[in-house]
């Protein structure tokens, strides 16, 4: 099958152990970014399977539309970038490993890893140091803090165990059946969404991005938060109301931010506001950008690729689009 690979930054899908499972296939790797349809149309024209690096570049109609050789879309994880309707209609199957049941560790950990760096400002010392100057600042320590867990799913969970191993208080705010599960596990909900706010040094989301969740945290909510405390999003920029934490950190409350997520994405060229406050550690979405993850996600993703080459699909997301191709 004629194979694309859309969007790896690093170049580092073809050092994978789990490339050598597209050997006999012909496969092209992009590794530059870009959302323009006639460019992405040009690419793709004669690709028969597409492989996804998550939500990196929307897949919608106009595109589809002009893509009549493609057969597969391989995807791992969620896919609110793809039009999902459009590719039925066209006849091209979508092949998703939902991961049920599956925390992403390597998120929870960069999660945690910011966390620690913003409280201790880790970032603006080594800036610093490299700058000539010793010690310019003093952070915060943990033990002891109150850790508020924004979402009590998979990655959620892992948080507030990281948080308990480190001496801090959980207290966690979610739905009613997430907050059932965090006091069967142990930990505090909050009274209210307002005492969350109030009470946590250091709040973390951990929500899916749907509709009901766009903009859940509120410029009130983050006004509500302690001028010495962290936010921390690890999850979709879209969670937080459009412009609100830029607004909110150079009022003070919350006092630092740390993101990995933003709301359009890659950022090039420092273009957007938070990276330009000292008081906001920023990662370009690399939650899930380690290694050992890219061969599990990626041997996935070929494996998807070899059972629809095999005549036998697994993780069909739309199996109806096969009756709709000749």
């Amino acid at each position: 099958m004629k194979i694309a690979i859309l969007d790896d930054y690093q170049d580092v899908v073809r050092t994978l152990d789990c490339f050598a499972k597209l050997q006999g296939h012909d496969v092209i790797v992009w590794n530059d970014h870009t959302k323009d349809v006639d460019t992405l149309a040009k690419r793709l024209q004669d690709t028969e399977a597409l492989v996804m690096i998550r939500e990196r570049t929307p897949i919608r109609a106009p595109l589809i539309a002009r893509l009549p050789k493609l057969k597969l879309l391989s995807h791992h994880s969620v896919y609110p970038h793809v039009d999902v309707d459009a590719l039925t209609r066209q006849g091209i199957l979508l092949c998703s490993n939902l991961h049920p049941g599956q925390p992403s560790h390597a998120t929870a950990e960069l999660t945690w890893g910011l966390i620690i760096a913003a409280m201790r400002r880790i970032p603006q010392e080594v800036a610093a140091l490299k700058a000539g100057r010793w010690q310019s600042s003093v952070g915060y320590g943990l033990r002891g803090k109150t850790l508020g867990v924004y979402g009590y799913g998979r990655i959620g969970a892992v948080i507030a165990g990281y948080g308990k191993a480190f001496g801090m208080k959980v207290l966690v705010w979610a739905r009613e059946a997430s907050l059932e599960r965090a006091r069967a596990d142990g930990y505090a909900a909050a009274r209210s969404k307002e005492v969350f706010f109030e009470e946590s040094d250091v709040i973390t989301l951990h929500l899916r991005l749907i509709d009901a969740t766009r903009g859940i945290v509120s410029a009130a909510d983050l006004a509500r938060m302690k001028p010495t405390a962290l936010m921390v999003n690890t999850s979709r920029a879209g969670l937080i109301e459009a412009g609100a934490l830029e607004k909110a950190l150079k009022l003070g409350r919350p006092g630092m931010a740390a993101v990995d997520v933003f709301e359009d994405e890659p950022v090039l060229g420092a273009n957007h506001p938070l990276l330009a406050l000292d008081n906001a550690v920023c990662t370009p979405h690399i939650g899930y950008v380690e290694r050992g993850g890219y061969e599990r996600i990626f041997s996935s993703i070929f494996d998807q690729i070899l059972a629809y080459a095999a005549g036998k699909p697994v993780n069909m997301i739309n199996p109806v689009a096969l009756a709709g191709r000749s």
